[in-house]
This record gives C-alpha cells, structure tokens and sequence, in this order.
C-alpha cells in the first residue's frame, strides 16, 4: 500500500508502540515464570500456606516507634516525590526539576538530631541518597538524563518511609523490567495502577506492584 509521510508517521508509531508494550509484557512474563520455578524448586513441606505473606522488596528497621516530627518530615518527602514521580511520568522536564528542587528541600529538613544511634545512622544513609539523587534531577536538563536518578530516589524515600512508618496513606512500591536498560528499576507510588516514570508514554502500563504499604 501507498502512505503519504505523516500517514507513514502515524503507522510507524503505532508498531513502535505494539513492539514496547510486546516486549513489556514479554519481559514481565519472565521476571514472574523465574518467580515461580524459584518458588517451585523450594521445600515448602514445613510452610505453613495460610501464614504466607507477599515477600519485602525492602528490608528495612523498625523505627516506628520514633515521635512525630520526623515522620511528618519524612512524611512531607514522601508528597514531593511523588510529584516528581508524576512530573516525569508526563515527561515534563521542567515540573521534574522543581519538584526535585522541593524534594531536595523536605530532605533538608528533616531532623536528623532528633535520632541517635542505629537510628540516626539509617536515616543520615537515607537522606544523603536522596539529596544526592534529588540534586542530579535538579541539575538534569532533559527528562532522559532525570530519570537516570530516580532509582535511588525511590529506594531511599521508600527505605525511610516504612522503616519510620511515615505515612497513613496507602502507597505501592513499582517496578519495571525494561527501565535501567532492561535490568529493571522501581518506583513508588500512591495509586495501584501502574503509571511508569520511566517511560512516560511510550510504555505507560509497563510494570507491576510488588509491595504495599499501609
């Protein structure tokens, strides 16, 4: 068949769009069969079935007993990631690098003299990657090279959030199998379904939840 060019654009974008969404769901069914000849090759005559749990993607302390002000710290990090979160789900660079620069600012006050001990150690970890991720994003001027630090970013907020217990609202720890150059990245998120920071629109659904908190 003859396609004038934009018709050929149009055509072109649309089997560019089948193959990333093919190779998602490809790479999902993967990461899950491996899951389960894992769990298929394990002894599992001293489990108890109905005791099972989803298994932490995260192992993180107990700190939850700690007071108030640093988890409402902690808690207002969690809000302005998740703004970038969805800055760079839009792809929208520039939303992305404010949100990053208020990240950055949440990190700052959080109230690292309040802890001591293991607790304060864990924390000063934490909050170093974030403000170490958040900068990069900060100083990133395109959406590709932002994306880039978002890993970190995620796993250190989400590591002070359940370990602080930071927050009352429901949030979903995500992942994709493509992102980082197909060796995978996560995310975090306060809606179950999956929205990718990592690709934006060219694999929006690419992902899955692999663990809840709240």
């Amino acid at each position: 068949m003859n396609l004038r060019p934009i018709q050929r654009i149009a055509f072109a974008g649309a089997v560019m769009g089948a193959f990333t969404f093919t190779a998602c769901a490809e790479k999902q069914q993967e990461t899950t069969e491996a899951a389960q000849d894992q769990h298929e090759g394990m002894d599992h005559s001293t489990m108890d079935h109905g005791q099972m749990t989803t298994q932490e993607v995260i192992e993180t302390p107990d700190y939850t007993s700690v007071g108030g002000p640093v988890k409402a710290q902690v808690a207002a990090l969690v809000d302005n990631y998740l703004k970038l979160k969805d800055a760079l789900v839009a792809s929208n660079a520039q939303t992305a690098k404010a949100a990053a620069e208020s990240v950055l600012a949440a990190a700052e006050k959080i109230d690292l003299a309040k802890l001591e001990g293991e607790q304060k150690a864990f924390a000063e970890e934490k909050v170093e990657e974030v403000k170490q991720s958040a900068t990069k994003i900060a100083e990133a001027g395109e959406v590709s090279a932002q994306r880039e630090s978002l890993e970190l970013l995620s796993e250190a907020t989400f590591s002070l959030t359940k370990a602080f217990g930071a927050t009352d609202q429901k949030l979903y720890y995500q992942h994709c199998p493509m992102a980082n150059n197909n060796q995978g990245a996560y995310w975090l998120s306060a809606n179950q379904e999956i929205r990718n920071p990592y690709f934006g629109e060219q694999m929006l659904k690419c992902g899955g939840t692999e663990e809840v908190l709240n």
